[in-house]
């Protein structure tokens, strides 16, 4: 069954579950979304029952918002406690210390960053919240005397967030302090099927403006990406099921490769694919099959023949992030149409209401790999050119 919340569904999503009849659980969430005419509605207490019924049933979230109806209803079974050693950064490092004995990491609540000795945390580090989504509240500590300017960010970042998510999936109430991971970062789709094993629906490379960079602006998959990566990424996906024991259960991985081919998780999204339907979907238009279809039928992506034909093309998600400066409440408008034309192919635009979130919208492109330029000025631009103010 699926779980849809805020802060958004896609017309290709919606399509999906209503041309293939999954259940999906009516709360009262779902009548924020205009669902298509025939779409398989369940209700609470039926789904409850199949639940119950049915310890292998496969559940799948558009959002984190609705772990905590999971969390609520689901206590007769041990989904939430799965969820938990993901969705908490904290117990996921302790849950994965066998693995990375030497990862320096330390937990501490929001009221003690202003006043934390950081003398002895080795730099440069990462803070974020515990619990946490879309890269809010995270920063780099390059030098301990930057630290007390970090925590004055972080504090105005939570006056900003406060309200837009529930606390099950942004929650600045716990922080975790841990050893910065270098090297090349990837996001992974995935999800551990009826026999625990990782099954990889998508590899995208996680590029940045600079090494203090640490927003979501531009996410490219390949087939150099896909096939470079493929096997080392599954066998290190399995290693993490393994020690969580889960199965039939969909993932977002984040990671990075050290220079000495080291691989580290630098978080797992549990539940879902890329948040706001987007990694998922973008797979979709760049490889033809439907990510969300192979999780709730077991199938497994034929690489070989997906990445045929795919030589020398870059699928970009590119996430269009408030990086201006400027709240979005004193944003009169964005300029949609000069983005566009400064990529040679734009396969979807969708734009988001950047009054209410801190994100303009999300462009799906395809770029020549010898056409790397223009990812690259839309990675180092504020994006303050495309906004008029009032």
């Amino acid at each position: 069954m699926f779980f849809l919340d805020k802060p958004y569904i896609s017309d290709f999503f919606k399509k999906t579950i209503r041309d293939n009849a999954i259940p999906v659980v009516a709360t009262d969430s779902i009548k924020d979304f205009s669902l298509l005419k025939g779409t398989n509605q369940i209700s609470e207490k039926d789904a409850i029952e199949l639940a119950k019924k049915d310890p292998k049933l496969r559940v799948y979230t558009t959002s984190e918002n609705a772990i905590g109806w999971i969390a609520q209803h689901f206590t007769f079974s041990d989904l939430p406690e799965k969820i938990n050693l993901f969705k908490d950064k904290l117990a996921f490092r302790q849950m994965t210390k066998e693995l990375y004995p030497n990862f320096f990491f330390k937990g501490v609540q929001v009221e003690e960053l202003p006043t934390l000795d950081v003398s002895d945390i080795p730099v440069p580090f990462i803070v974020k919240p515990a619990v946490g989504f879309f890269s809010m509240g995270v920063h780099k500590v390059s030098t301990i005397e930057e630290f007390s300017h970090i925590v004055d960010l972080i504090q105005s970042e939570i006056i900003q967030c406060k309200g837009l998510y529930p606390e099950e999936v942004l929650d600045t109430s716990a922080f975790i302090i841990e050893q910065s991971i270098t090297g090349e970062e990837f996001a992974i789709d995935a999800y551990y099927d009826a026999k625990g094993e990782p099954v990889i629906l998508s590899i995208f490379r996680h590029t940045f403006s600079s090494d203090s960079d640490v927003s979501d602006r531009v996410y490219t998959t390949s087939k150099e990406i896909v096939e470079n990566n493929l096997e080392e990424f599954t066998t290190f996906a399995g290693k993490i099921g393994a020690l969580a024991a889960v199965k039939n259960f969909p993932v977002h991985i984040e990671l990075r490769r050290e220079e000495d081919g080291t691989l580290l998780p630098i978080e797992v999204n549990p539940m879902r694919f890329g948040g706001w339907c987007s990694t998922a979907d973008m797979t979709n238009q760049a490889y033809g099959f439907n990510p969300y279809l192979y999780y709730y039928q077991q199938q497994k992506p034929d690489w070989d023949k997906v990445l045929q034909e795919k030589e020398g093309k870059l699928f970009s998600l590119i996430v269009l992030d408030n990086s201006t400066g400027v709240d979005g409440a004193e944003i009169d408008s964005f300029d949609y149409e000069k983005l566009t034309a400064t990529f040679e192919q734009v396969l979807e635009l969708r734009k988001i209401d950047y009054k209410q979130y801190p994100v303009f919208g999300f462009l799906f492109v395809e770029t020549r790999e010898d056409n790397f330029q223009e990812l690259s000025q839309i990675l180092h631009s504020d994006l303050r050119e495309f906004i008029s103010t009032k």
